[in-house]
Order: structure tokens, then sequence, then C-alpha cells
């Protein structure tokens, strides 16, 4: 689920961008904002590159995101009616995708692309521009270029100084993320016997971490759950999955996450242990033994041996599960180790 300008426009809860949704916003005679852009016609396939496209989408990016909707008439900035854009197909969405890539820089990536459709047969497209953390984007001209920026219901320009603070922003949020992923690192390695046997540990915390609500029990119940199949398709049977071996169906409420706690608490059961947790931000964390492993029915590997397939089920259980958390909490991009 999402929230937009949209969903705010018309006092929605957050949910999916719909042709209702669009209809009630252009009947109230929504105004354009930081992150509302009406537009009438779609720009030309052919050179799109070259079009205000390119620039709309970097002034939403650098802007902290928000929607361009193509197939809305407006009058002093103010949603007045509908209009049909005609036919757009997968090949012209691909093209909206990649001038988003290659005429802005550093490129912008996630766009969605809502394709609507009114009960009168008015078709409508609304490009979903992320919030991104790698301003300033910049439009090259020729031997010229700029840093667009959303102002109110206008695409400006930025000054010096405002690039200066966008690029300051970059820098620090690297070394905040950086901060973030060496503290989940710090707490996943703790009180693990890493001296007598080979640990796996993988952190990963969302670069915009989106803060809604707080995770509920069921809701980490269904994050787990729909984390086994995806992470089966990654690696098969053929090892043993940390997922497992956590209790997935009882999750422990600990700081600001829910925790998979080990059910390998035996003596002749340690060698499969395993923890897991989904934080409320988005951030995930796995803690795998994967040295000294079961060889036979009564031998065990040593500690510092590592089977391959235990590296290969952890790695595809912690992807999986990065996966279905950003989709559960609305997160898109992150940083991992």
């Amino acid at each position: 689920m999402s929230f937009t300008a949209l969903h705010r426009a018309v006092g929605a809860t957050p949910g999916p961008v719909t042709d209702g949704l669009l209809d009630a916003a252009v009947a109230a005679g929504t105004t354009e904002a930081n992150d509302l852009d009406w537009k009438g016609p779609l720009p030309p396939a052919k050179g799109l590159a070259q079009t205000d496209f390119p620039k709309d989408v970097a002034a939403m990016a650098n802007s902290g995101g928000g929607l361009i909707v193509y197939g809305v008439e407006e009058s002093q900035k103010a949603a007045t009616g509908r209009v049909d854009v005609g036919e757009f197909n997968e090949t012209y969405e691909r093209s909206l995708r990649s001038a988003a890539i290659t005429a802005i820089s550093p490129p912008v990536f996630g766009l969605n692309v809502h394709r609507l459709k009114s009960a009168d047969g008015k078709r409508a497209i609304v490009v979903e521009v992320p919030a991104s953390i790698d301003g300033p984007h910049l439009i090259y001209r020729n031997d010229y270029f700029g840093a667009p920026v959303r102002n109110d219901s206008d695409t400006v320009w930025m000054k010096e100084r405002q690039i200066e603070a966008m690029y300051r922003a970059r820098f620090e949020e690297r070394r905040h993320a950086s901060e973030a992923l060496d503290a989940l690192f710090g707490e996943a390695t703790a009180g693990r016997d890493s001296d007598k046997r080979a640990w796996l540990i993988a952190v990963a915390h969302p670069r915009i971490p989106v803060l809604r609500e707080r995770m509920t029990r069921d809701r980490a119940r269904y994050v787990w759950a729909t984390t086994e199949p995806l992470a089966l398709a990654y690696a098969g049977r053929e090892g043993m999955h940390p997922l497992e071996n956590v209790d997935r169906d009882n999750p422990r409420p600990g700081l600001r996450r829910w925790v998979a706690v080990s059910m390998a608490t035996g003596d002749g059961s340690r060698w499969k242990e395993a923890w897991m947790s989904i934080h409320h931000d988005g951030s995930v964390t796995l803690a795998a033994a994967v040295g000294g492993h079961r060889r036979s029915r009564d031998s065990n590997f040593e500690g510092w041996e590592i089977p391959s397939s235990a590296i290969e089920c952890a790695i595809a259980d912690v992807m999986a599960l990065i996966r279905t958390t950003a989709e559960a909490t609305d997160n898109g991009s992150t940083t991992f180790v």
C-alpha cells in the first residue's frame, strides 16, 4: 500500500492508486503541490529524453518524491477535468523508465507507472517518482546542466547553495546508513560463539525508512510465511534453511522489532541454530550457524568447516526476507551487508 498526494487530497487511507481516487481528486479541484504535477497529453515517445519528462522526474526526485499525472486538465494549477492520453503500451512504459535512467544523473530508479481508465473511457497515466537520497539529480543540455526542484506548484532550478546542501545531505545519508548497518551487525553478532564455529551474519536497512505504523505480530507472521516459498524458489531444499529453525509462528517482541528465536536449543540440534528479526522500520537481521553442520547421523563437521549449501540457503533466506519485509513495510531501496 502507498500514501500519495492523491490519497492526501481526498482524505483517503493508504492504498493502491486507482481511477476512483483520481476522479475524486479532479472533482475536488485539487491544486498542484510539491508532490503533485498535473499534465495533459503524454509527451511523444520518440525523443522522450529531449522533452520535459526527465526534468519533471528529476524535480520530483529532488523534492522528496511525488506524482506526475498525465490526462488531467488544469486551470490556475487546479484540476478541472480529465482528458484521454491515448494508447499506452509496454514499449512506451519502457521508454519512460529508460529516460529516467539515461537522461538524469544520477539515474532515478524505481518509477511506478499506473494505468488508469475512467468509466467513460478516458485513460490516464500516473508516474509515481520515489523519494531519493541520491540528489541532486541533474539534467544535462549539451554543455550545460542544472538541478530542477519543485517549488510548490512550479518547477524551478536550484541555486548553487541548494545544490551544495543536497550534496552534503547525500554524503550524510551514506554515513548514517553505514552507522545503522554497523549497529545492526553488532546486535546480531552479540552472544554468538564465533570462536568455536562459523556464523553467517546478514543485516539490511532501508535507505529511506518508511515509518507509518508499528508492525503487528500477525503481520510479522505473514511476512515470514510468505518468505519461505520465495526462499525455496531461490535455493530449494538441498541444504539447511535457517527459516526452518526459527519460531516464525510465535515471534517475540523486541526493541522496535519482532524476533524469531532459534528452535535448535538442545545439544543435539545446536548445529542448526539460527535467529531472525524484522524491525518496524523495515530492517532485517539473520544470524545463522554455518560451521559444524551435520556430516552424518552420528558426526558433525568441524566448526571451521562450512558446507556450501549452508551459505546458499542462508543467503536465499535473508534475500527473500528483505524482499517480503520491504513489500510489507512499503520500503523500497535497501542497503545491506
